[in-house]
């Protein structure tokens, strides 16, 4: 059995930034990241991948390049949790203790949860793709360049929380400026189908992202999930969320955002709410009950969107915070809630949508950020995956 000062549950962003920068700060801390995963992957950028804008080989890196220096690193799977007793149980058997534990283990997908897309998706003659996974994303670009004119296009957004909240409709409104710029827009069906109420939560934007669907002619479905496909029959079958009404589309692709819940390891943990996140404080991002654990990023109950840029806010605050407990003080920093949906709505242009967990916008740049600009596309696509791989994941705060 090994003992830790400080355990970090997931080796993604938010594991990876919370361990750098507790290094940072302090050298000698005895820092264990648990992760099996061999890859890296910057995720944010697998829209444009989806797009034809990039090879998907742009956003793979080797996790072992990104392992802070002088922290040990488990490759092992992460069985249960016994926070009673300071301790995380390994599938192999093991079992490491701990001082603080900082739970930043990300979101499941849950691919199995609609009969026919598992088996389908990103296989060749099925229509059905996702950017949601790096062995699928490049079937996107594949299909959205196959679309003719008379085709169906689907788009889908289920009803649970999902990481990125605006990647659906982004890859939407690319696959629509493709098609617009082929001369076919006018000729393809382009739907939008959500489980959820509306297109955006906050209204600025929430305007502005309507005015770009109307301006392509995208027909949107709200309150309705998808619940099965039929690949054969290039069938999709859908249920809405308040009168269970059944419907069937037929079409030519379909871009699956799939469901995503808590990891399973998580879910039947004592660190769970309800809900199936780890549970919170959502100011101090410490667990309710147990004062040495904390837990930020897609895993936790944080009331916010599940983002790579609210991460970027959340680690700084879980790091001063963790930094407090271990020096016996009560923790200080809080966390506002802010996050950051960067809404590609074209090649080339993009509304960089920020606020708070009041749903207030928290813009960073002089100028109306709810219109489209090629100033934040080139944000997206060549500033931030260089401050990811070279700053945030290095414990570098901005």
């Amino acid at each position: 059995m090994a003992h830790h000062q400080v355990v970090v549950v997931g080796g993604g962003s938010a594991g990876l930034s919370v361990a750098s920068s507790l290094k940072v700060k302090n050298s000698s801390l005895d820092i264990a990241i648990i992760d099996p995963a061999k890859k890296h992957y910057y995720q944010p950028l697998w829209t444009l991948i989806g797009a034809g804008v990039f090879p998907k080989e742009e956003s793979e890196r080797n996790q072992a390049d990104f392992i802070p220096s002088g922290t040990t690193w488990v490759q092992e799977f992460v069985e249960k949790f016994d926070p009673d007793n300071n301790a995380v149980h390994l599938k192999n058997g093991d079992k490491i203790t701990y001082d603080i534990l900082v739970v930043a283990a990300g979101i499941q997908i849950d691919w199995d949860k609609i009969p026919g897309v598992k088996e389908n998706v990103g296989k060749p003659g099925t229509g059905v793709v996702s950017n949601y996974s790096y062995d699928t994303v490049d079937s996107t670009w594949k299909n959205i360049q196959a679309l003719k004119p008379g085709a169906t296009a689907l788009f889908t957004h289920p009803s649970t929380p999902i990481k990125c909240g605006g990647a659906p409709i982004k890859i939407t409104f690319l696959a629509s400026d493709h098609l617009r710029k082929n001369g076919t827009l006018n000729n393809v069906n382009v739907k939008f189908i959500k489980g959820g109420p509306g297109i955006f939560a906050v209204k600025k934007y929430a305007d502005s992202l309507t005015k770009v669907c109307d301006d392509y002619g995208i027909e949107r479905v709200w309150k309705t999930d998808l619940i099965g496909i039929d690949a054969e029959k290039k069938e999709a079958t859908f249920k809405h969320m308040e009168t269970g009404e059944e419907t069937v589309e037929k079409y030519d692709m379909i871009h699956v955002t799939p469901p995503m819940s808590a990891p399973d390891f998580i879910k039947n943990s004592p660190l769970a709410a309800e809900s199936g996140w780890v549970e919170v404080d959502k100011l101090t991002t410490q667990h309710v009950k147990y004062p040495n654990v904390f837990s930020l990023g897609d895993c936790s109950n944080l009331p916010t969107s599940k983002t790579g840029a609210a991460i970027r806010k959340q680690a700084p605050v879980t790091v001063a915070n963790v930094l407090a407990v271990l020096n016996h003080k009560t923790p200080g920093k809080e966390y506002d809630g802010y996050t950051s949906c960067p809404l590609v709505t074209g090649y080339g242009s993009l509304i960089l949508a920020e606020f708070d967990y009041d749903k207030q916008p928290m813009e960073s740049f002089p100028f109306d950020q709810s219109q489209p600009r090629y100033s934040m596309y080139a944000l997206k696509a060549y500033g931030l995956p260089r401050m990811y791989w070279h700053g945030m994941l290095k414990g570098r705060e901005f």
